[in-house]
């Protein structure tokens, strides 16, 4: 007598719904550690870039001394007295000061940053302004961040693949010269990319002219769209070789040192003993199980992305967050140094939480539910 089909693809079932049930319970866990995390972050920034407040002291004498120098300046007003002169000023100020809220005490005014700094509702810059003439904050960071995304994008895809594969190859080749020169060289990723930027402008911005010191495009930007693509592509090379030098050759030997550890296992000893083919035993039993280590290490390059861009984009004047965050913090702008940082904060929970998922699809491992599986 036949068995239904039933009673054994209903567990099968609990079983997935089981799990689907721990992911989404995992995710809704991590998204509130990363939104308290973003939250405790962004309020602690308001409260530094304004100094406990004492920033709106230096605010209200900019407001008075703007007031004073209009009054002064504006014919209408040449034959009042000094004493109406003086009222006039105050009344100006006072509706300033109401306008902006600066009577009203810090803390209060802190946890109203904090909300619009949220909802990414980052208000008007008072010195800065985009390229278009805008002063919402807003559209200064959007206009800057393409920027930033393209140049750290590119140098760590460029990284993160090349030293993968290099790594491999010299996994093969432990202890031959070329694998001797890696290890010798990976201290020199001690250095910051801006450090080898410096000389690399030096060379070969001005001791051998090929390729631009600095900015994204040349000036005046070419009309055509193929001529702007090559502009940029000359101008993206040597922030990107930087970046590449800072990084390469301990990344290399930290992946070549994993897949020799990995390659000692008794599973691909067991591979080669059969006789596979290095690069089947490479992919399956090296590259498939290392996944998620990889995977790993490619999100937190991207979290060094987000959180090394200021130095580097002022050595090459490249036009990104980091620049703008720098010159933000020159002129005093504190919404523009808040929102800066708050879409900071904003790409590096996004790049957490995708790890974390990541990592929790890819590695069964993982504990999604309180320490049990």
């Amino acid at each position: 007598m036949s068995q239904s089909p039933a009673p054994i693809q209903r567990p099968a079932r609990r079983g997935w719904l089981r799990d689907l049930r721990r992911l989404l319970l995992y995710t809704a866990k991590r998204l509130l550690a990363l939104f308290v995390t973003v939250l405790v972050g962004v309020y602690l920034t308001i409260v530094i870039a304004n100094m406990g407040g004492q920033v709106d002291e230096l605010r209200r004498v900019q407001i008075r001394s703007e007031a004073a120098e209009a009054v002064r300046a504006d014919p209408a007003f040449q034959d009042l007295s000094s004493e109406e002169r003086h009222e006039l000023i105050e009344r100006q100020v006072a509706l300033e000061v109401e306008r902006l809220r600066l009577d009203e005490p810090f803390m209060v005014r802190s946890v109203d940053y904090l909300q619009q700094a949220m909802r990414l509702d980052l208000g008007r810059a008072e010195q800065m302004h985009s390229d278009r003439g805008s002063r919402a904050v807003y559209d200064i960071i959007v206009e800057r961040l393409p920027a930033t995304v393209l140049l750290f994008g590119t140098a760590n895809l460029l990284v993160f693949f090349t030293s993968v594969l290099v790594a491999l190859f010299l996994s093969r080749r432990y202890g031959s010269a070329l694998d001797r020169s890696v290890v010798a060289l990976a201290p020199t990723s001690a250095a910051p990319g801006w450090f080898y930027g410096i000389f690399l402008i030096l060379l070969f911005a001005f001791v051998v002219p090929w390729l631009p010191a600095g900015g994204m495009v040349a000036v005046p930007p070419p009309e055509s769209n193929w001529a702007y693509a090559g502009s940029l592509v000359r101008h993206l090379l040597l922030p990107v070789a930087a970046m590449f030098l800072s990084q390469i050759f301990i990344s290399i030997y930290s992946w070549r040192t994993f897949f020799l550890i990995h390659a000692s296992e008794d599973y691909v000893e067991m591979a080669r003993a059969k006789g596979l083919p290095s690069r089947l035993i490479e992919r399956r039993y090296i590259l498939r199980p290392t996944l998620s280590p990889i995977i790993t290490s490619f999100l937190l390059m991207l979290i060094g992305l987000w959180s090394g861009a200021i130095i580097l984009e002022q050595v090459f004047n490249w036009p990104g967050l980091g620049s703008l965050l720098f010159q933000a913090i020159g002129h005093r702008d504190t919404p523009v140094i808040i929102g800066s940082v708050v879409i900071f904060a904003y790409l590096l929970a996004v790049t957490v939480f995708l790890l974390d998922i990541l990592y929790a699809l890819l590695d069964p491992r993982v504990r999604i539910e309180g320490g049990q599986r």
